[in-house]
C-alpha cells in the first residue's frame, strides 16, 4: 500500500494528538500531512518544522529558497548537520523522491539566494 493510501486527515491527526505514539508512526503521519494534507495544515508543519530546523540545528542555513517560498539547503551542510556523508544524505532524499514521486533538490540557480 502506497503512502498516500495508508492516512486521512483524521487517522493523521489523531496520531499527531496521542502523547505516547512510536516516533515512527508519528513522522509517517506527519509526512503523509506535509504531502497530502490541507493546505492550512501543511502551512502549519512547514512553519514548524523551520523553527525546529533553527532550535535543532541552529548552525544550519538555508542557502536559498524555492520559488514557494521554502528553504534550501546545501546537502553538504545537512549531511554535517546530521553527522552523515553527503553521499548519505543524498541518498536518502533520493528515496524520498522515488517514494513520493516529488522533485526534492532543486538547482542553485532556481533559487532565490539570501543576502
Amino acid at each position: 500500500m502506497e503512502l498516500k493510501d495508508s492516512w486521512d486527515v483524521q487517522s493523521a491527526v489523531q496520531v499527531l494528538k496521542h502523547q505516547t505514539v512510536d516516533t515512527r508512526l508519528w513522522a509517517e503521519a506527519v509526512e503523509w500531512l506535509m504531502l497530502y494534507g490541507p493546505d492550512s495544515i501543511r502551512e502549519l508543519l512547514l512553519n514548524s518544522s523551520g523553527v525546529a530546523t533553527h532550535e535543532c540545528f541552529p548552525d544550519l542555513r538555508a542557502k536559498g529558497y524555492a520559488p514557494d517560498g521554502q528553504a534550501c539547503y546545501s546537502v553538504d551542510d545537512l549531511a554535517k548537520s546530521l553527522n552523515i556523508s553527503a553521499e548519505e544524505a543524498r541518498e536518502m532524499i533520493k528515496e524520498k523522491e522515488k517514494a513520493h514521486k516529488i522533485h526534492h533538490f532543486i538547482d542553485e540557480e532556481d533559487t532565490i539566494k539570501v543576502q
